[in-house]
């Protein structure tokens, strides 16, 4: 589906998935069970669509962005901040400032240090957007045969290979595959990027979305790193480079699960 832009796309899909939803009853949610809290049963669909970030004038601005899509402000840009930071902080400072947060989940959650050691989280964006290195410091992370890459790395392919079909940052990794630690594994699954044309696409690729407390700022945010990309890919160019202009194209967003709770739904028809 293809939206004119960032305001149309959430109206029908707040519409689309509230009168159309199909009722779930998961188990549990962010670590909670849903047994006897009927409020935590949601109504999902799977979402997929496109739109652009583009003003009229052919120019993006973050006033712009900030005002279709309306994250949570001023965490969004203060957590992305966070995110781009080049450090792989765990738990990190922003989760504090969400406006949902609540410090009663760390004990159920299993998101606590072994042996009453201190509280981290099973993951954050900024581990998984730079997970180069390890303790000790300037140890190099290695997968199965080859050293882990990091955000970087995707912006220097870019560089080298602009017309690449493989610039793709994930977030879910191995280690999440069947939450075999027992704990939470990451909604977002990873961003792609395809330049194409002059214009840089990217595609949102995640799970599971909250209609009421994720789904603004998952758009935000991906916008936000959207824009990084192409920031950080033109300040790497050198005067040599054939590449005169760098626009951002569509934003494709997948979601096998986008839902909401029973008990929220005051929030989306408000």
């Amino acid at each position: 589906m293809y939206y004119h832009d960032f305001p149309d796309a959430i109206r029908s899909i707040n519409d689309w998935v509230v009168n159309d939803g199909t009722e779930v009853d998961p188990g549990h949610w962010q670590g909670v069970s849903t047994k006897g809290h009927p409020d935590m049963v949601t109504y999902e669909l799977p979402v997929s669509f496109a739109t652009r970030i583009l003003d009229y004038d052919g120019e993006v601005t973050l006033d712009s962005l900030r005002g279709q899509i309306q994250p949570n402000l001023p965490w969004a840009d203060d957590h992305f901040e966070e995110r781009v930071g080049r450090v792989p902080t765990n738990p990190g400072e922003e989760y504090k400032n969400w406006p949902w947060w609540d410090p009663r989940k760390e004990a159920v959650t299993g998101e606590v240090g072994q042996h009453g050691g201190p509280f981290f989280f099973t993951h954050t964006y900024q581990e998984r957007f730079w997970p180069k290195w390890e303790e000790p410091e300037g140890t190099a992370r290695m997968g199965i045969r080859y050293q882990y890459g990091s955000l970087d790395d995707l912006v220097g392919l870019l560089v080298r290979e602009p017309t690449t079909r493989q610039a793709y940052l994930p977030i879910f990794f191995p280690e999440d595959t069947g939450a075999v630690h027992g704990g939470r594994i990451p909604c977002t699954l990873g961003y792609h990027f395809l330049f194409r044309e002059g214009q840089l696409h990217m595609w949102y690729f995640i799970r599971s979305c909250d209609l009421v407390r994720h789904f603004r700022d998952d758009l935000y945010l991906s916008c936000r790193l959207w824009l990084w990309v192409i920031d950080e890919w033109r300040s790497r160019m050198d005067n040599d480079t054939a590449i005169d202009h760098i626009r951002p194209g569509l934003f494709n967003f997948v979601c096998p699960s986008l839902h909401v709770h029973k008990g929220d739904l005051h929030h989306v028809k408000s």
